[in-house]
């Protein structure tokens, strides 16, 4: 609603528009009314109004140096004025002060005012309507540019370079290669991105935040940089530079990549890890330097969140794992027989850091813990969840996803940690990650209660996105589910216990006695008091 102010030294007359007029009917709020000019102009210093009623001779400060003065701090204001005076000079001044409208007192009827003020109405809602358009053509005409230098650079890298020249004054339109300049690539990866996509609802509005983000940042950095982003999980960095004995480049830019991790970290919550190259002359050298930055593969599933490394074609050990894999195997195995989490889990960090410090070939390692995974569900199905034929298949999409090993280990601890569960709960294993995680939040929280809201969050992700996901993934809802597993433990506690059915019902989580008894009756068939008997 838009904000209006009444100004009048007659107290009568102020008491008699503030009630008379219909004031939320009309969309607006009467949001304060004053005495005089003064009290006025210092209300609205911190709570400017959208419209201005006011009369012209008053103490302190009059009607028109008010209206001066409220022009000059909102120059959109609408500004009636009301005055017993009728002389010209004084709608002279009025109309000089572009103030929209000049009305008698004494000729006054509040529906006069009320057609007035539902004229300004109506312009303020045009004025507004046409900042919105324009903001909108504005965030298009940013995006379709952000797409188009996007674009371009892709081209750049893919395509091959026919005309340096060409090219020379393509980067030249963005500030690259002047004169005596060189040009240091970084490329930037997000860490953790399997999760970060899931708060974000898509990769569409991922990568359009963290592009936005990034081109406010830029332009505050000591070096000239251009940002782009080339997928929704990597961006481009490219940075300015004149050579010199003076200053390192490297330090300013590793300055400058931290300062981009601390801002991502604060407004968007997210982490990113950057391989740096070195200086280039021309577009020729950047050519092979964004390729060799890109296809680092194997340097880049070794770095440690948030870690600046310096890009180097990266030697990997070779074939190897797969000698170690029915060791390795048996060792995980036997502690998830037994039950020990803790176990478990510690052997999963020795075989992750024996795996750091080799350094096998990254696709080497994701087929070795996609085996592991696969034949710990077979040689425990009797236990387990009985995988589809296409298990394997979604497995190996999932663990494609990870470009990291922490990532990859951080992911495999979670589904031993789900076969754990399943073994002691008798809980299905599903085939990703959050739903596992999900059940295993609801079976540790029975005695609270659990909303969707606080799940979603405990996963990091958005709670409209993760209800879709929950229900497309087990075929029903997740409150389902938490009533499904409440009611479990419910009769399990009645079949193993003496306590009452208001103690069972506050153990539950539940507040209502008789929504827990109509809950349990319509899942169940009968009470709990009858289930019991």
């Amino acid at each position: 609603m838009y904000k209006v102010m009444l100004v009048d030294d007659d107290y009568p007359v102020l008491e008699l528009l503030s009630e008379a007029v219909n004031w939320s009917s009309l969309g607006l709020t009467l949001c304060s009314k004053h005495e005089n000019g003064l009290a006025a102009w210092e209300q609205a210093q911190s709570e400017p109004p959208d419209i201005l009623v006011t009369d012209i001779g008053m103490p302190k400060m009059d009607g028109l140096t008010l209206s001066a003065r409220m022009k000059e701090l909102n120059p959109s204001v609408r500004i009636a004025i009301l005055s017993c005076h009728s002389e010209f000079q004084y709608a002279q001044q009025a109309m000089r002060l572009n103030v929209q409208d000049y009305l008698l007192k004494d000729l006054l009827e509040p529906e006069d005012l009320e057609k007035l003020l539902a004229k300004f109405k109506s312009g303020l809602d045009g004025e507004r309507q046409m900042q919105q358009e324009q903001v909108q053509m504005k965030h298009l005409v940013n995006e379709t540019r952000e797409l188009r230098k996007e674009k371009m650079f892709r081209d750049f890298i893919q395509q091959p370079l026919l005309s340096t020249t060409d090219w020379q004054k393509t980067f030249g339109a963005y500030g690259l290669f002047q004169a005596g300049e060189q040009v240091l690539p970084v490329i930037g990866s997000l860490d953790n991105y399997a999760t970060i996509k899931h708060r974000f609802d898509s990769d569409q509005t991922l990568h359009f935040a963290l592009s936005n983000v990034m081109e406010e940042m830029v332009g505050s950095l000591p070096l000239r940089v251009v940002h782009i982003g080339y997928t929704s999980r990597q961006s481009l960095l490219l940075f300015a530079f004149k050579p010199g004995i003076k200053t390192n480049v490297h330090d300013q830019v590793q300055m400058s990549l931290r300062t981009i991790q601390q801002t991502l970290e604060q407004v968007l919550k997210i982490k990113m890890s950057f391989l740096t190259g070195s200086g280039c002359e021309h577009p020729e050298k950047l050519k092979p330097m964004l390729c060799g930055l890109l296809g680092a593969v194997e340097q880049r599933f070794y770095l440690s969140p948030s870690e600046i490394a310096r890009w180097q074609p990266m030697q990997v050990s070779g074939a190897g794992l797969f000698t170690l894999y029915d060791q390795a195997s048996a060792e995980i195995r036997e502690p998830l027989i037994e039950k020990n989490e803790a176990k478990m889990l510690a052997i999963a960090a020795a075989w992750e850091k024996r795996m750091q410090e080799a350094r096998y070939p990254s696709e080497e390692v994701r087929d070795w813990v996609l085996k592991l995974l696969i034949d710990l569900r077979l040689k425990l199905h009797a236990l387990l969840y009985q995988p589809s034929s296409s298990s394997a298949e979604t497995l190996h999409k999932e663990i494609a996803q990870f470009d990291s090993l922490l990532e990859l280990f951080q992911w495999l601890k979670g589904q031993l940690r789900s076969f754990l569960h399943a073994r002691e709960e008798g809980t299905p294993v599903s085939r990703r990650r959050e739903i596992t995680e999900a059940y295993q939040y609801v079976s540790l929280n029975l005695g609270q209660r659990i909303s969707l809201e606080e799940v979603a969050a405990h996963l990091h992700m958005n709670p409209s996105y993760f209800s879709r996901f929950f229900k497309k993934e087990t075929g029903y809802t997740f409150i389902e589910y938490v009533t499904c597993k409440k009611i479990e433990r419910a009769k399990e506690l009645l079949d193993q216990t003496n306590r009452p059915v208001n103690e069972i019902c506050e153990m539950l989580g539940y507040d209502n006695q008789s929504y827990f008894i109509k809950t349990f009756k319509n899942q169940v068939g009968v009470t709990p008091t009858e289930y019991r008997g």
